[in-house]
């Protein structure tokens, strides 16, 4: 009997560990009453999960694939294909606003291609609302040039983020 009372304190700290660990991100830095911010997910998921996704959506929606088959236009033929376009334009856009939180900013040029990619997403929004294949390409390049740019300077290494992560 000794020996499982003595376990059973050992199993919940075990179990209280994993809950903890299973529960997600911890907030990017502490809630304070100047900052009601409570951030849910960190740079690299908030990149992954929120901006790749939505720049995708626009970046499969622009331009032509021309193969020995023939051409192939990506732009949206429908207004749910607009619509969609739009509403991940306007996440990409937003998600500039996102990555100037309070504990995500890395100074003055981190600011600088978050106000760009807000401006790309503007484009996008503009382009889908207005049903333009060419302004919508446009402003697929300009998402692309801003994104090049920030991770050619700010982008690390998975090498890199392992000697991060070690103490």
């Amino acid at each position: 009997m000794i020996g499982r009372v003595a376990r059973f304190p050992v199993c919940i700290i075990a179990l209280s560990l994993q809950l903890g660990c299973a529960a997600g991100p911890e907030p990017l830095g502490p809630r304070s009453e100047a900052s009601p911010f409570r951030p849910v997910t960190n740079v690299q998921q908030t990149m992954l999960w929120i901006l790749d996704p939505a720049s995708d959506v626009i970046w499969e929606s622009a331009g032509t694939i021309v193969t020995a088959a023939g051409e192939t236009d990506l732009a949206p033929t429908t207004e749910e294909g607009w619509e969609n376009v739009r509403n991940q334009a306007a996440t990409v856009a937003e998600s500039g606003n996102l990555l100037m939180l309070p504990g995500r900013t890395s100074g003055p040029a981190w600011n600088a291609y978050a106000q760009a990619l807000i401006a790309a997403g503007r484009l996008a929004m503009a382009a889908a609302e207005a049903r333009d294949a060419d302004a919508l390409f446009d402003a697929g390049g300009q998402l692309y040039v801003v994104c090049r740019g920030c991770h050619a300077q700010f982008l690390i290494s998975a090498e890199e983020a392992r000697e991060e992560d070690r103490p």
